[in-house]
C-alpha cells in the first residue's frame, strides 16, 4: 500500500523538529512522524509519501525549501511550492491551496503509481485532499487534530472576543472542517470527546464514519528517564528552593494552552505555593518581539501575572531548553514527588499527559478532549474544568496532600507505554485502510450467505472478560456464514467500538448501542457503520428530553453523569445503592405527567430513555426488519442492564459469570444458564438453542 500524508501546517522536517517555533510547530507533527515511521514497520506498506508546503523563513536557518528529505528508506517529505514563498500560519493558508491543489495533482501524475490512499492532518490539507479524491478518485482519510468549534466555544467561556479578522478565520475554519466531515472517506478521531461531542456540534456529523484511535507514542524514553545535572541546572536557578515538589507544564505559549490559567491557580493559592514550585517549559525563544503574535502575547501575559503575583523564586520558566532533555524534566519533577499539568482550554488528546504518565508523573488535566480517555484507561490523575483556577489548584494541593494517592496513579500511569503503542495503533489503522482501499475481508450484512438468524450479545462480562474464550469465539463466529452477529450495550457507539477493537472481536453487522436507544449498521464498503434513522424516529414519539431531565435534575442523591454518557435517547445519572429507585423515578415522572423506561444496574447506575426504546426492543426491531424468526433469535448477556433483553426474546443465554442477582430475576424461567462463563457461555448457549430447534 502507497499512503500519501498531506500536512501544510508548521515547519515540518525529519529531524530535530523545532517544537514552538511558530504557534502551528506542535504535537501533531510528533504525532505525523512517529505515525508515519510505526506504518513503515509494516511489510504490507510499500510507500509513505507526506506533502507539505516549501517556503523561506527569516525566523530560523532550518531548510525548509528542499523539495525532497528522507525520512527512513520507505518514507520522504516532499515539499511543492505555492504563489507565496513566506511562511505561513494556518489562519493564512487558505489562498495557497488552490495553487497547492495543482501542485499536488502534477506531482502525482508524475509517479509511477498513485497513492492508495491520502491522509489529510487538518482542515486546510482535507480541503486539499478533497480536490484530489474529485479529481484523480483517491479515497481520503482525515485528522483534525484539533477542531475550531471548540476554540470558539473556549473563547465564549473565558469572554474572549476574538478580532474580526480572527472571527472571520475561525469561520472559514469551521466551515471546511464540516466540509471534511461530509468529504471524507473515513475520519480518525483521537478521543471519544472529539468523536462523540466536538464533532457533533457540525452539521455534516456522521459518527458511524469516525472511528477513534488513540494516538500513540514512543514512550521509552520517558519510561527510562534519569534526572541529570543540565536539567537541574536550568530549573534551580529560577528557585529558592529548588527541591520543592514541582508542578510541571509543558505547552507551547498559545491560548488554547491556557497557560495564564495555569499561572493564575498558583498566584492566588497560598497553600499551592508552600506545597511546590511552578515549572513552565513554554518552547524556546531569543527576543518576545521577533515571536508571533500570539506566541509573544501568551508569553507576556504569563511573565506579567508572575511578576503580579510577585512569583520570583517560586517559578520557574527558561527561555531554551534541549527537546533531548524533556524526558529528565520530567524524572527531575517526578524525584521531588511534582505533579504535570495541562489545562489546555481543549486538548484534543495530550501526548504530553503520556510522556508524564510513562515517566511516573500524575497529572492534573483539563475535562475537555482527550485526557478523559487517558485518565479513563490509567487511572493517573485528576480532571479539572480548565476555566477555574479554584479547581486547578484544589486538585494540584489535594493529590500533593495525598502520598497514597499520588503513588496510585504514578502506577496507573506506568500502563501508558502498554496502553498507547504504535504496533496497536497501526494495526488498526491498517485493516481500516486495507478495507477502505478494497484490500482484505469486508463482512458487509449484504454479503453474508443468505443469514436466517441472529446473535445479539452484551459486551462487558459477556463478550470481554476472557482472551481464551474472545480467541474461541471469534474463530466459532466467523464460522457460522448464517448468523448475523451483533452486540448490545450500555456503552456509546465509539465506546463500543473502542472496546471491541481492544479486546479483539471481530466487527459485528450491527451494533445497538446506548442501552437500545441506538443502531448502527455496518455499511457495504465493511468500513463505516450507517445509524438507523428510522428506529430514533419510532422512539422519539412522546419522548421530551428536556422535562424528563428538568424533573429528576432535582431529585437528591442522584447526580448526571460526564456529558459524553448522555444522549438525545439517553440520560445517566448515578446514584447510592438503592433497589427502590427505579419505581420512586417512575412515580416522579408520572406526577408530572411523563414517561420514561428507566433501567438501574450495578447498584450505582441509572439509564433513563424513551418508553419504546430498550435493548429488548430494539433487537425486536431488527428481526422484524431483518425477517428474522424469533426462535431463531439468540441474545446473551451478564447483568441487570441485560434483564429487559433476556426477558423479551426466547432464546435468553445468562453466561456462568452473571451478576446483579439473574438467577433469581422474574420472568427467566425460558433462559439458558450457561455452565461457561464470558463468550463460551455464549456459544454453549446457541448451541442449546440449536439443538432445540433441530430436535422440534
Amino acid at each position: 500500500m502507497f499512503i500519501m500524508h498531506i500536512a501544510l501546517q508548521g515547519c515540518l522536517r525529519a529531524h530535530d523538529v523545532e517544537y514552538g517555533l511558530t504557534a502551528d510547530t506542535g504535537g501533531h507533527i510528533r504525532y505525523l512522524l512517529e505515525l508515519a515511521q510505526a506504518s513503515a514497520r509494516d511489510h504490507d506498506i510499500e510507500r509513505i509519501d507526506i506533502v507539505t508546503r516549501a517556503f523561506d523563513t527569516d525566523f530560523t536557518d532550518g531548510d525548509y525549501r528542499s523539495g525532497l528529505e528522507y525520512v527512513s528508506p520507505k518514507v520522504r517529505i516532499i515539499r511543492l511550492p505555492t504563489p507565496d514563498p513566506a511562511y505561513r500560519s494556518k489562519e493564512d493558508l487558505w489562498d495557497q491551496l488552490p495553487a497547492f491543489s495543482d501542485a499536488l495533482v502534477d506531482y502525482i501524475g508524475t509517479l509511477a503509481r498513485a497513492p492508495d490512499v491520502l491522509h489529510a492532518h487538518y482542515a486546510d490539507a482535507a480541503h486539499v485532499a478533497a480536490d484530489v479524491k474529485q479529481r484523480q478518485g483517491i479515497p481520503f482519510v482525515f485528522t483534525a487534530h484539533s477542531l475550531g468549534q471548540p476554540k470558539r466555544d473556549y473563547a465564549a467561556a473565558a469572554a474572549n472576543t476574538p478580532s474580526a479578522q480572527a472571527s472571520r478565520a475561525l469561520d472559514r475554519r469551521i466551515h471546511t472542517e464540516n466540509q471534511a466531515l461530509r468529504d471524507a472517506s473515513l475520519v480518525i478521531a483521537s478521543s471519544r470527546d472529539e468523536a462523540e461531542l466536538q464533532y457533533a456540534q457540525y452539521p455534516d456529523y456522521e459518527p458511524g464514519r469516525i472511528r477513534v484511535i488513540r494516538p500513540a507514542s514512543d514512550l521509552q524514553a520517558f519510561a527510562r528517564s534519569q534526572p541529570n545535572d543540565r536539567v537541574h541546572a536550568l530549573l534551580s536557578r529560577f528557585l529558592n528552593e529548588p527541591d520543592k515538589p514541582a508542578l510541571l507544564a509543558i505547552a507551547r505559549p498559545v491560548t488554547r494552552k491556557n497557560l495564564a490559567s495555569l499561572v493564575r491557580a498558583y498566584g492566588e493559592s497560598p497553600e499551592l505555593q508552600a506545597q511546590a514550585n511552578l515549572v513552565i517549559l513554554a518552547g524556546g525563544r531569543q527576543s518576545l518581539d521577533a515571536l508571533e503574535p500570539e506566541i509573544a502575547d501568551n508569553l507576556r501575559e504569563m511573565l506579567e501575572l508572575i511578576d503580579h503575583y510577585d512569583l520570583y523564586g517560586r517559578v520557574a520558566y527558561p527561555k531554551q531548553h534541549h527537546g533531548a532533555d524533556v524526558p529528565a524534566v520530567y524524572a527531575w519533577a517526578r524525584e521531588r514527588g511534582g505533579l504535570f499539568a495541562n489545562v489546555a482550554f481543549n486538548e484534543p488528546f495530550g501526548l504530553t499527559l503520556l510522556e508524564a504518565a510513562a515517566a511516573g508523573l500524575p497529572v492534573i488535566a483539563t475535562d475537555s478532549g482527550g485526557p478523559n480517555d487517558i485518565i479513563e484507561q490509567c487511572h493517573n490523575g485528576v480532571l479539572v474544568n480548565p476555566c477555574s483556577t479554584h479547581a486547578i489548584a484544589s486538585a494540584a494541593t489535594a493529590l500533593f496532600d495525598d502520598r497514597e494517592r499520588w503513588l496510585a496513579c504514578q502506577a496507573g500511569g506506568r500502563k501508558a507505554t502498554a496502553v498507547f503503542n504504535w504496533a496497536r495503533h497501526v494495526d488498526y489503522y491498517h485493516r481500516l485502510l486495507n478495507r477502505l482501499c478494497g484490500v482484505g475481508p469486508k463482512r458487509a450484512p449484504v454479503e453474508r450467505a443468505c443469514p436466517d438468524a441472529m446473535l445479539v450479545c452484551d459486551i462487558d462480562g459477556t463478550l470481554v472478560g476472557c482472551s481464551q474464550g474472545v480467541t474461541h469465539f471469534n474463530a466459532w463466529q466467523a464460522s457460522q456464514s448464517r448468523l448475523r452477529f451483533g452486540v448490545a450495550t450500555g456503552r456509546s457507539f465509539h465506546s463500543a467500538l473502542l472496546i471491541l477493537e481492544q479486546s479483539g472481536i471481530a466487527w459485528p453487522d450491527f451494533l445497538i448501542t446506548s442501552v437500545g436507544a441506538e443502531i448502527y449498521r455496518l455499511a457495504p464498503d465493511g468500513v463505516a457503520y450507517v445509524r438507523d434513522t428510522r428506529w430514533a424516529e419510532q422512539i422519539d414519539r412522546g419522548w421530551d428530553r428536556a422535562a424528563v431531565a428538568d424533573v429528576l435534575d432535582r431529585v437528591p442523591g442522584l447526580i448526571a453523569q460526564s456529558p459524553l454518557e448522555q444522549r438525545q435517547h439517553k440520560i445517566s445519572y448515578l446514584c447510592e445503592p438503592d433497589t427502590d429507585i427505579a419505581p420512586r423515578l417512575r412515580a416522579q415522572l408520572a406526577d408530572h405527567g411523563l414517561e420514561a423506561r428507566l433501567i438501574h444496574s450495578n447498584d450505582r447506575c441509572v439509564d433513563v430513555l424513551p418508553i419504546h426504546a430498550s435493548k429488548g426492543a430494539a433487537v425486536a426491531y431488527l428481526a422484524e426488519d431483518t425477517g428474522t424468526h424469533h426462535e431463531r433469535v439468540y441474545v446473551a448477556g451478564d447483568s441487570g442492564n441485560d434483564l429487559e433483553m433476556l426477558q423479551t426474546l426466547p432464546c435468553a443465554i445468562v453466561v456462568a459469570n452473571y451478576r446483579d442477582g439473574l438467577n433469581k430475576a422474574a420472568g427467566l424461567g425460558h433462559a439458558y444458564f450457561a455452565r461457561a462463563t464470558h463468550a463460551r457461555g455464549v456459544i454453549e448457549g446457541v448451541a442449546h438453542f440449536q439443538a432445540q430447534c433441530h430436535v422440534s
